[in-house]
């Protein structure tokens, strides 16, 4: 369950990355609309219906990562050592010229896995009735906003 956790993290690190690089162009103006905007309950009945969408697709998601690794003829936990070297000039890993070449092909195939799952996602916010726009601005203000976070918190226990 552990080295299962670890390639999760690194699988939504890929997703996170795409996912906030769509909107990042937008980042200094969405940050002085969210806190001048108020957020409708509807808004956040939408918001919170999308999240918890995203989170069956990005367990799916993660769960085809793992496949792609393993059937690359990889294990989980050397895959994701040779990862972090790899993004992390600070480590160092002894990697065999064959290591290399499969690290980066199971790369290329994750990132290619990726922009599917962005499409699905984003799929499923504007299904929800939620422009991209609006859903970034929420996600936004809700790192920074404890009462926007209770009235979230409140509508997926209740």
């Amino acid at each position: 369950m552990i080295r299962s956790n670890k390639l999760a993290g690194m699988i939504m690190f890929f997703m996170m990355l795409g996912s906030t690089a769509v909107f990042a162009q937008q980042l200094p103006q969405q940050q002085q609309q969210q806190e001048q905007t108020e957020v409708s309950d509807a808004d956040l009945q939408k918001f919170v219906a999308a999240v918890q969408q995203i989170q069956v697709v990005s367990q799916q998601a993660q769960q085809e990562m793992m496949q792609v690794v393993q059937e690359e003829g990889m294990e989980i936990p050397r895959f994701n050592e040779i990862h972090e070297a790899s993004m992390n000039p600070e480590v160092e890993v002894e990697v065999t010229a064959e290591e290399k070449a499969k690290h980066k092909e199971i790369i290329v195939q994750l990132e290619g896995m990726q922009a599917d799952i962005q499409k699905q996602m984003e799929k499923l916010i504007t299904d929800q009735g939620l422009s991209l726009e609006k859903y970034e601005q929420i996600a936004m203000r809700l790192q920074s906003d404890p009462a926007l976070q209770q009235r979230i918190q409140q509508m997926i226990q209740g």
